[in-house]
């Protein structure tokens, strides 16, 4: 079940982003909503640095998918109050330049914590990704830390808000992760498949 993936690239300024045509899945979300760890539980390993102290990605890490050739890129966490002004500065300007310059974009996966009512800079996130055309895929985390009934309820109202129902998953207890990696792993297809001149 496990993909394989290496850490290809690491970009901490506009000038280091990737401009080859790859195809790119994004991995986007509020600090401590669980990237790095679910990163950790689809690849089976321990690939990408954790912490109970949000914000510890501060740069755009693309993830080759081994056998696949495209990449899962792990973008800064957003929303993290305590880092200084000038750093949050640094990685929207950042983020800017990765979806103004980024070839090959197939969607943007935002991860949204399954314990927590929609929060105002998901929202924010979800009308950028929409309002710049990108495909959006909605993925609940730490689906193991509620309750059935919780997580249903949670899921009835980011369907009112997402296109389509979110993925639920759980890093802990595996949940949803064959399935998640199915519906990735798909739509790289379906992009390639769609690509002028094949």
């Amino acid at each position: 079940m496990p993909i394989e993936l290496s850490l290809t690239a690491t970009s901490y300024l506009p000038g280091q982003l990737l401009t080859d045509s790859k195809e790119k899945i994004v991995l986007a979300g509020r600090s401590n909503v669980g990237k790095s760890t679910l990163l950790n539980a689809l690849s089976g390993k321990k690939l990408a640095k954790t912490s109970s102290q949000p914000g510890k990605t501060q740069s755009v890490n693309y993830y080759l998918v081994e056998g696949q050739n495209w990449y899962l890129v792990d973008l800064p966490g957003y929303g993290y109050a305590k880092a200084s002004h000038a750093l949050r500065n640094q990685w929207s300007g950042l983020l800017e330049a990765f979806f103004r310059d980024v070839s090959g974009l197939v969607a943007v996966c935002v991860l949204l914590d399954a314990r927590l009512p929609p929060q105002d800079k998901d929202l924010q996130m979800i009308n950028y990704v929409q309002e710049r055309d990108f495909a959006l895929l909605g993925i609940l985390t730490k689906a193991d830390k509620c309750t059935q009934r919780e997580l249903q309820a949670r899921i009835a109202v980011w369907e009112g808000i997402l296109p389509q129902p979110p993925l639920v998953t759980s890093a802990k207890s595996k949940k949803g992760l064959g399935t998640l990696i199915s519906t990735l792993n798909a739509r790289v297809e379906a992009a390639r498949a769609n690509k002028p001149g094949l």
